[in-house]
């Protein structure tokens, strides 16, 4: 047996059993512009890392986490700055007017949120790198810490593990 839902735009014929469409989806346009949305205020770790290795740039990574986890490793070329500090010590460490990508441990971890947030109330454009610190590791991208720079295998649960293959999307 099936319903009818009707939207605004679009008639759907959605399955009353159905768990993930008990809820319609939205419109077309309506999504396009929720998912356009969003990558205004996320860049995931593959985007950064390619931006950070060829040079385009353009913005300042910043890792929010402890001085501990810091030390225990973060991405080179970041700039370390403690969430609870941002509001004091940005401008010292970030130039104002620059934009900000901020990272913390992972997608368990809402800190690169708070960092993101404590950066834009700042006055600082900002986005958050999604999956973290976490995810740049688990990708096999450069690791840096006081013994150097170190680099894994790919997770193949994260990232394709053969040489120079990327996910594609």
């Amino acid at each position: 047996m099936t319903a009818t839902t009707t939207t605004t735009t679009t008639t759907q014929t959605v399955s009353p059993s159905s768990k993930v469409l008990r809820v319609p989806p939205a419109d077309p346009a309506t999504a396009a512009a929720h998912f356009h949305r969003r990558f205004t205020f996320e860049a995931d770790v593959a985007d950064v890392h390619a931006d950070v290795e060829s040079g385009a740039g353009g913005f300042v990574l910043v890792d929010s986490r402890s001085a501990e986890a810091w030390e225990q490793g973060h991405v080179p070329g970041a700039v370390h700055l403690p969430t609870d500090e941002i509001l004091a010590r940005a401008a010292e460490l970030v130039v104002p007017g620059s934009v900000v990508v901020t990272y913390c441990w992972g997608p368990g971890c809402n800190g690169a949120t708070r960092a993101a947030y404590a950066f834009a109330s700042a006055g600082y454009a900002v986005k958050e790198m999604l999956g973290g610190f976490e995810y740049w590791s688990r990708e096999g991208f450069p690791v840096e810490d006081s013994a150097g720079t170190r680099q894994s295998p790919p997770d193949p649960l994260t990232a394709p593990v053969a040489a120079g293959a990327a996910c594609g999307c």
